[in-house]
């Protein structure tokens, strides 16, 4: 018997196995996929580590948690400088100064709070998403740089989002293009696989192994489930909504095709959503590129293999949601983890605190 069967092996998974792992316990790791890493898995293609399920750029002012995943691997120094493509117009992300002067002109933070202030809308309670980005920056904004972009990344109109999506949305009247303010921040060198590959040593691992294809009991004192919450409990209050990504990975025979790691295309007739050019997550000087373009969807709906890579959290999902959460509680020899087992939305080093602090709980 093993102390814990492990279902998935992405982030929570991976260093829940570890800790227990150290501290003596047998865990079976199983994964429905053909490779560890769940939606974090690198894949070298050309001498470049290609981030399958999308770019994956570690990021945290957790101090513990980023010496916790630097003993795994060695971090680079790549900030993310993200860029937005609307009508063959480049503006740079997050909304500053750069942005404001090649939208307006504008050169002082003045004169960019003027213009903002200029086109937001008056409204005191937002009932959706369009109306709390047209609150928070106006008009211009709104339809080139976030209604295209939010409703592909979605799937629904930016009038039937919840208005909390964009709530903190980053405004800077600075010259900094550094999308994220955390203090630390950079890409494993060799990739993610590596770090998963390292926190699963000593443990058991089965890959291309369906928890819902056999009956497991007896194998293991506990569970760690990571898996889609709803589909555990047999979709008995229905079946929760998630958003898939497609990717189209093409190999360039050229050394650079963007300029840039990530790029967003935030006009609603273009069908992807960004393009990655993963090469220059590690800085890397190969003499071809490989590039990504991304294109959302709705979880359950396409005939093709898909993956659910983050929840829908509005108000209905949310209902169903905590109906599933309450019956987790009374499942005392099961442990639910990561995005899918929660129904939340988390970054990396969130599903790494919570699985720490679960382990935590258990030793």
């Amino acid at each position: 018997m093993y102390d814990y069967l492990v279902v998935g092996s992405g982030l929570f998974g991976a260093v829940f196995t570890n800790e227990a792992a150290k501290r003596g316990k047998k865990c079976l790791v199983i994964e429905k996929r053909g490779h560890i890493g769940g939606n974090v898995f690198t894949e070298p293609i050309e001498g470049i580590n290609v981030h399958r399920y999308g770019a994956h750029i570690f990021h945290t002012d957790n101090l513990a948690i980023w010496n916790y995943i630097n003993r795994f691997a060695t971090f680079n120094h790549y900030i993310n400088y993200p860029l937005a493509s609307y009508n063959g117009d480049i503006y740079n992300l997050p909304f500053n100064m750069n942005t404001f002067y090649k939208l307006w002109g504008t050169v002082t933070p003045s004169d960019a709070v003027a213009a903002i202030e200029k086109q937001r809308l008056n409204i005191e309670d937002p009932q959706n998403l369009e109306e709390q980005a047209l609150k928070l920056v106006g008009r211009d904004i709104y339809e080139k740089l976030i209604r295209g972009y939010t409703e592909k990344h979605w799937g629904r109109d930016c009038k039937d989002l919840p208005p909390f999506i964009i709530k903190r949305l980053p405004v800077r009247f600075t010259y900094n293009n550094n999308y994220f303010s955390d203090r630390y921040q950079g890409i494993p060198i060799g990739g993610y696989t590596a770090i998963i590959k390292k926190m699963l040593e000593g443990s058991d691992v089965q890959l291309e192994t369906d928890y819902f294809k056999r009956n497991w009991d007896g194998i293991a004192k506990k569970t760690v489930f990571t898996g889609m919450i709803d589909e555990y409990f047999g979709y008995r209050y229905g079946r929760l909504e998630y958003r898939t990504l497609r990717f189209e990975t093409e190999i360039l025979d050229m050394p650079n095709f963007q300029g840039n790691a990530v790029v967003n295309y935030t006009s609603r007739d273009v069908p992807w959503t960004r393009i990655i050019e993963h090469k220059h997550f590690e800085f890397g000087e190969q003499p071809n590129t490989v590039i990504s373009k991304e294109y959302p969807g709705e979880f359950g709906t396409n005939e093709e293999p898909a993956e659910p890579c983050y929840p829908i959290n509005d108000e209905k999902n949310g209902k169903i949601a905590q109906k599933y959460l309450d019956l987790a509680g009374q499942e005392p020899n099961v442990i639910f983890g990561g995005r899918l087992g929660e129904f939340k939305y988390y970054d990396m080093w969130q599903i790494i605190r919570n699985a720490l602090d679960a382990a935590k709980m258990e030793f």
